[in-house]
């Protein structure tokens, strides 16, 4: 359980699991404050501050895809999870590109939900401590902001998730050399599974678009390894 009260955004149609959800992690210590639908969502994350999000996909007037994405568009940091009856591995992939940090599956248990809420908080408290990451990487024509997840490049600027930016963090630490992929996994997600890995890639490839401006850098496989930033 968190030191500190953290908020808790719960947008869930099915009314009997979100006030069973909501009354389970109030009792565990958090405040949570549920919305029945995707637009109460958007309206009650535009009115309060969030320490993290968890988003039923499947909604009325307004899915949980399109909140995430509305929500990236204010606050590039704030944690997702996707809550979905759905488990097709091109949902996940798209819940991932459109931000999420982590996804479960219905039906789950409501301890396995907080493990995983819990490890992400963890891992965004922890990335707060930066005392020995450098305010900043050179890469290539480009300028990577350690402190407020700032690319930037003549004059243009590209802000980070909080994942791109322990992603490009983590591979810039590696420049030229193997990041190791499981390594990766483990600080960043907290474990190897195959739906980490595959959010992963999601995120390279998001890396790669940002950084496509200039030629001579290169994101490459390292194929049974991990990947290699290619860079000055």
């Amino acid at each position: 359980m968190a030191k500190t009260i953290a908020n808790i955004l719960l947008v869930e149609d099915d009314t009997n699991l979100g006030t069973l959800l909501t009354e389970y992690l109030n009792a565990k210590g958090y405040q949570t404050h549920l919305a029945v639908n995707g637009q109460e969502g958007y309206t009650k994350f535009l009115s309060s501050k969030y320490d993290i999000c968890l988003l039923d996909i499947m909604m009325p007037l307004k899915d949980g895809i399109t909140l995430a994405k509305e929500i990236r568009a204010i606050n590039s940091t704030v944690p997702i999870i996707f809550l979905t009856a759905k488990s097709m591995k091109e949902d996940t992939i798209e819940g991932f590109m459109a931000g999420a940090d982590d996804y479960l599956t219905k039906p789950f248990s409501m301890e396995e939900l907080l493990v995983r809420i819990n490890a992400i908080l963890r891992r965004t408290a922890n990335s707060v401590n930066k005392t020995e990451i450098p305010a900043e990487f050179k890469v290539g024509e480009y300028t990577f902001h350690t402190q407020n997840f700032m690319l930037e490049r003549k004059g243009k600027s590209q802000k980070l998730t909080s994942k791109e930016a322990n992603l490009l963090q983590l591979l810039c630490m590696h420049k030229n050399d193997i990041l190791d992929r499981s390594f990766a996994l483990k600080t960043i997600w907290l474990d190897d599974s195959y739906f980490n890995s595959r959010s992963m890639d999601v995120y390279i490839a998001k890396l790669r678009k940002y950084l496509k401006d200039d030629s001579t850098i290169e994101i490459i496989n390292i194929h049974g390894k991990g990947f290699k930033l290619l860079a000055a």
